[in-house]
């Protein structure tokens, strides 16, 4: 896991190429008015999706991890809390791994949280555990775009 905001990346230079590349891409390529769905960067192999979501109380969202394709989760507009775990996912509920790239569980081993705002991301590589969208307090809208790269590109 990695974290930042994509306008000081400055404090991130570990972070590798294809990930700067595809965090630039979305700083000059995605704005107010690109409309939700996937969009396409490099075809299946670099892509981001753009959601326009509802955080929820955190009790009510799931855990997930990857298999193929690491995430960089950006914010867009609004709050988000992440929470995710340093340690192997256990047994998933819902495993959608070979259709989808995703697998659920109800929550992470030692789930701890990280409050994400306009500007900041996280990167989840594969096998890292993660739940998204959860409310800092209330409930509120928030735009992200997540991008998805084959985890192959990364090394």
């Amino acid at each position: 896991m990695i974290t930042g905001n994509i306008n000081h990346l400055e404090l991130t230079p570990y972070l590798p190429a294809k990930l700067r590349d595809a965090i630039d891409y979305v700083k000059s390529h995605i704005t107010a008015e690109t409309p939700a769905g996937k969009h396409d960067i490099e075809g299946n192999s670099v892509f981001v999706l753009v959601s326009n979501d509802t955080t929820e109380p955190r009790e009510d969202r799931r855990a997930e991890y990857h298999a193929k394709y690491l995430d960089i989760q950006i914010i867009l507009e609004g709050q988000e809390v992440q929470l995710f775990s340093s340690l192997p996912a256990g047994k998933p509920d819902t495993d959608w791994l070979a259709e989808k790239d995703i697998a659920f569980l109800a929550a992470g081993e030692q789930e701890k949280s990280l409050v994400l705002n306009k500007g900041d991301f996280i990167v989840y590589f594969p096998g890292e555990v993660h739940k998204p969208l959860c409310a800092a307090g209330q409930p509120a809208a928030v735009r992200k775009a997540v991008v998805k790269i084959d985890a192959a590109l990364a090394r």
